[in-house]
């Protein structure tokens, strides 16, 4: 009789996380949340931004060994925390679009040698070829789901990608799941639990209170008057440590590095349009402290690791207290006191309705630009205007539809499966067949013409009828044996040849599944696309209010997160202390002059 191996200890834990990790031991949070993935029940972790939160999945996937399964939402993200762990001597590594075909299967390779315990994924990766099954094979020891308040529609960054996740989860045979988030209100710790399937979840709930973070808002009343309130605050800030300062935008994050270099203050401007070397040498200097101040868009900061960030300012008022406070979170890791300063001018919020506007269009919008594709599609529903050329079509004198508006309906309608967009690097093709079935029979020998058969059987299974019509299909999920999407491609040329279907390989634009069906055909969730919009305006108010709130702002967070540890009064924020810090007038002789006029607290 087999004897079940005994699972391993938190003593066993607790030496992987000195040897590898340098830790003595866990923070409260952690030791709990370590203790039920070991024990091998659904967990979900919620730990602030600072606390550790990768820890409580990567020490259980060395001490129970096996292979751990990472579903990670940003290319930088995985990139960052994989090269942190070898770099630990820890065999991790990752699964991603920046790879090329070589790259994967030789990382895969090592995966089913065994000699890979952390693979970081991205969800989109699992809807190519048949990695699910592959992994499952391997065997998954635990499925970590970072990041996982983007499954939840009411959570402050949803990413229809992490809808895929529960699916992800099933292919893998259903390992023990921990899934983590650092911010996540009471209904979006709900909304996980039932999203990923969760069994019988441990709930962990780390305290939001992060006692060295003093918080403080700045009303402002434009733009100049920020300028000036933030150099005064940037000069004003003494000793060691480093500053972030967050802007909303690409474009602001460019003026403000500019305007900070100018007042001869070391600085260096991050967004997410920087190329790989530029992004390298940016975080390089803010790590090594070259420049003291980096201003950036919520692009950075995700695993990014700097203990001593002494300052965070938010140049405007970010869409949602999650986003806020995640971000203000970056200062103080190191425990020691850090502060947190909003500049808010009430102008800010209609940035945020025009981003949740732009991400989350009406019905009336989404239905303009599907009537404006079907005007523009061939014959095969080929569209091959790009975003500006299809809004230019959708907009009427009663709907003015933007070039966002259009990306974000298409994605929406692609969910519904109404369209298609290309993608060169996910091997996508249009192609429909002309041949009957009886055609087929006679002319297609098994013995000579099996590969075209099994990739017509496929393409049948997952169309029927509907491939007479023509289909969009990704060829990298082909059935084993036909030689990936290569290997599909060149039946398709031979089947083409002989008059059996029409194909061709998508590149740039999109393709309406049927051209001739009325977007009522397929059943879009306009209810569920009303709550998402309702729930971003709720926590841009919700945001809005913390800024304008005169109780204590502590426990205004601390309320919102759901948190027990909220009280009356606090002595970190600037409504309980008394103290304000003055935005001064941008104009100012002493301002000419290059002295600072301000920015002193009291």
């Amino acid at each position: 009789m087999a004897m079940t191996a005994p699972r391993p200890t938190r003593e066993e834990a607790r030496r992987v996380l000195a040897e590898r990790f340098g830790y003595p031991d866990f923070r409260p949070g952690q030791s709990e949340a370590v203790a039920s993935v070991l024990e091998g029940r659904d967990t979900l972790v919620v730990v602030p931004t600072g606390g550790g939160k990768s820890l409580c999945f990567q020490v259980p996937a060395l001490t129970l060994g096996g292979l751990t399964v990472v579903i990670s939402p940003l290319i930088s993200l995985m990139k960052d925390q994989v090269d942190a762990l070898t770099a630990r001597g820890v065999a991790a590594t990752y699964l991603n679009s920046t790879l090329t075909a070589g790259e994967i299967s030789a990382r895969m390779a090592q995966v089913h040698a065994g000699k890979i315990h952390l693979l970081y994924v991205a969800p989109e990766r699992f809807d190519l070829g048949t990695l699910g099954p592959r992994l499952r094979q391997v065997g998954v020891t635990l499925l970590a789901v970072d990041e996982a308040h983007c499954i939840s529609e009411w959570g402050h960054d949803f990413r229809p990608s992490y809808l895929r996740v529960k699916a992800v989860r099933d292919q893998l045979g259903c390992p023990p799941t921990v899934a983590l988030t650092a911010t996540a209100t009471p209904e979006v710790r709900e909304d996980i639990v039932r999203q990923l399937g969760l069994v019988d979840p441990r709930i962990i709930i780390s305290g939001f209170d992060r006692v060295n973070l003093s918080y403080h808002v700045v009303a402002t009343k434009n733009d100049a008057a920020k300028d000036a309130t933030l150099i005064d605050l940037v000069r004003a800030q003494k000793g060691d440590g480093v500053t972030i300062v967050y802007a909303s935008t690409r474009r602001t994050v460019e003026r403000i590095t500019q305007m900070l270099k100018r007042a001869r203050i070391p600085t260096v401007g991050y967004h997410a349009g920087l190329d790989d070397a530029t992004r390298a040498d940016v975080q390089d200097a803010f790590m090594t402290e070259r420049a003291s101040v980096i201003v950036a868009t919520n692009a950075f900061g995700m695993g990014i690791d700097k203990p001593n960030v002494r300052l965070v300012i938010h140049y405007a008022m970010p869409g949602t207290l999650e986003a806020y406070y995640q971000e203000a979170g970056r200062g103080g890791r190191d425990r020691l006191p850090a502060t947190a300063i909003l500049l808010h001018a009430y102008p800010d919020r209609f940035t945020h309705e025009f981003f949740i506007d732009s991400a989350i269009p009406s019905k009336a919008v989404v239905t303009a630009v599907y009537r404006a594709c079907r005007r523009l599609a061939d014959a095969e529903g080929l569209v091959e205007e790009d975003a500006a050329g299809i809004a230019a079509a959708a907009t009427t004198k009663q709907t003015k539809v933007s070039d966002r508006q259009v990306g974000a309906s298409l994605q929406l309608l692609g969910r519904a499966g109404a369209v298609a967009v290309a993608d060169p690097s996910r091997t996508h093709a249009y192609v429909r067949l002309l041949a009957t079935t009886e055609r087929i029979r006679t002319e297609l020998d098994p013995a000579s013409d099996g590969l075209a058969l099994a990739l017509l059987r496929s393409l049948w299974r997952r169309a029927t009828d509907r491939l007479h019509q023509g289909i969009v299909a990704d060829l990298d999920a082909v059935p084993p044996g036909l030689g990936g999407a290569h290997g599909a491609f060149a039946q398709l040329e031979a089947l083409q040849r002989r008059q059996m279907v029409v194909w061709r390989r998508l590149g740039e634009g999109l393709t309406l599944a049927d051209p001739s069906a009325p977007i009522e055909h397929w059943g879009v969730d306009w209810a569920a696309l009303e709550r998402r919009h309702h729930a971003e305006m709720r926590k841009l108010e919700q945001m809005q209010r913390y800024a304008y709130t005169e109780q204590c702002r502590r426990a205004f967070v601390l309320r919102y997160f759901g948190d027990p540890a909220a009280r009356p009064r606090c002595t970190g924020c600037d409504n309980c202390l008394g103290v304000r810090i003055s935005s001064p007038a941008p104009d100012t002789p002493s301002r000419r002059r290059g002295r600072t006029s301000s920015g002193r607290r009291g």
